[in-house]
C-alpha cells in the first residue's frame, strides 16, 4: 500500500459512504445523523488527540490523529469536498511567512 495515496483512496470510500445503509457502515450512520453528529464527532477526536499529545504518548498521538483525520474527511465528504482542496491550499501556503499568510486572508 503506498501511503501517499491514502488520503485519496479514504476520501473515495467515505465519498462511496453516502450511498450505503446506516445499519451497515459507520460513516453512513454519521452521513444519516447529520452534519451536528459529524462536528461533534471532530471535535471529540480533536480532544482525544489534544489529551495524547498531552500525555507524550507517541503512538496515542498517532491513533488518535488517524481518528481525528478520519473523521475530517467525513465531514469535507459532507460539504462536498475531497483533501485535494485542503492539499492545494496548503501547497499554496508553502514557502509563506505565517504573518504573511494570516495579513493576506483579510484580503479574501
Amino acid at each position: 500500500m503506498n501511503e501517499n495515496d491514502v488520503l485519496s483512496r479514504l476520501a473515495e470510500i467515505v465519498e462511496s459512504r453516502k450511498q450505503a445503509d446506516p445499519k451497515d457502515s459507520y460513516v453512513a450512520s454519521l452521513y444519516a445523523k447529520g452534519l451536528d453528529k459529524i462536528l461533534k464527532k471532530v471535535g471529540e477526536e480533536a480532544a482525544e488527540t489534544l489529551i495524547a499529545a498531552k500525555n507524550s504518548d507517541k503512538a496515542e498521538l498517532v491513533y488518535e490523529m488517524a481518528d481525528l483525520w478520519f473523521h475530517c474527511l467525513v465531514l469535507l465528504a459532507q460539504k462536498g469536498l475531497h483533501p485535494d482542496d485542503v492539499l492545494k491550499e496548503l501547497a499554496r501556503r508553502e514557502g509563506l511567512s505565517g504573518h504573511v499568510e494570516k495579513a493576506g486572508r483579510s484580503e479574501r
